[in-house]
């Protein structure tokens, strides 16, 4: 493994757990539980890349390393025990800009990798 391709490993599941952690705090926001924490987290997770893999007709990455869900999961736990915090509404809105700036590259290099023509 490349340098390059260790750096887009590392930073897919720091991707997944900048998302993960935004799904959790919409989840604070709203009050919910802790089985609520994880499931949108989960969703936000892996939700994105779940739809770009099934648009360029790749395998759906976390089903075949679920290590993505108990990063997911690892999110939300730590978000739910951090409790009730004022800086909640900033931090969703700068792991969100993160997550999104993680996912363009992420996205970019897995559809490069397989061939899928940047106009598609």
């Amino acid at each position: 493994m490349t340098a390059f391709q260790a750096a887009l490993y590392w930073l897919d599941y720091a991707a997944v757990a900048v998302f993960a952690a935004t799904g959790a705090l919409a989840a604070a926001r709203r009050g919910h539980d802790i089985v609520t924490f994880a499931f949108f987290a989960a969703i936000t997770g892996v939700g994105g890349g779940t739809l770009r893999d099934l648009l360029i007709g790749a395998p759906v990455f976390w089903v075949q390393r679920p290590g993505y869900l108990l990063v997911s999961l690892a999110a939300a736990v730590i978000v739910w025990s951090l409790g009730s915090r004022g800086w909640r509404f900033r931090a969703l809105l700068w792991l969100d800009a993160l997550g999104l700036a993680a996912y363009a590259v992420v996205g970019t290099a897995e559809a490069m990798s397989l061939g899928v023509h940047p106009a598609s």
